[in-house]
């Protein structure tokens, strides 16, 4: 992992609140979920809300295991972001345009903790791919 900050957009068919309601709600993480990773939710409840707290079952590398986020950034139907103990940060940006809204995914790793792990682990294509696949879910779940 040489990159430090990762985006990409898509123009999603939909309002920004139909999307908003996906991203605020941790249960519906799998429906987007690019990464291949998240499994389901296991405690926490949506809709999220500055400082609220969800814990998801992941799978990376065949390894099982659980991970608790917290939303640092929110501003309804605009934008949220949630982080872990690590503190890399997923950010999901929505303004409305022509044709639906422009939905942004940010992946923050400028405050990581365990740096050299977390690259050893994560390569740059790695989290390109699964930004992309994310919002070509978004696309393909509201386009119909």
């Amino acid at each position: 992992m040489s990159k430090q900050l990762f985006t990409a957009s898509r123009v999603v068919p939909a309002a920004p609140e139909e999307i908003f309601a996906l991203l605020a709600d941790p249960a519906r993480h799998v429906e987007m979920d690019g990464s291949g990773t998240v499994q389901r939710l296991v405690a926490g409840r949506g809709p999220m809300q500055l400082g609220s707290k969800f814990t998801m079952a992941m799978k990376a590398f065949g390894v099982p295991y659980w991970i608790t986020s917290r939303v640092v950034e929110y501003e309804e139907n605009r934008r949220i972001a949630w982080c872990h103990r690590v503190e890399n940060r997923w950010r999901y940006e929505l303004e409305p345009t022509e044709g639906g809204t422009r939905v942004t995914e940010s992946v923050d790793y400028r405050r990581i903790r365990f740096r050299r792990l977390t690259m050893w682990l994560i390569s740059d294509e790695l989290i390109e791919d699964s930004i992309a696949t994310t919002l070509d879910k978004l696309v393909k779940r509201f386009a119909s």
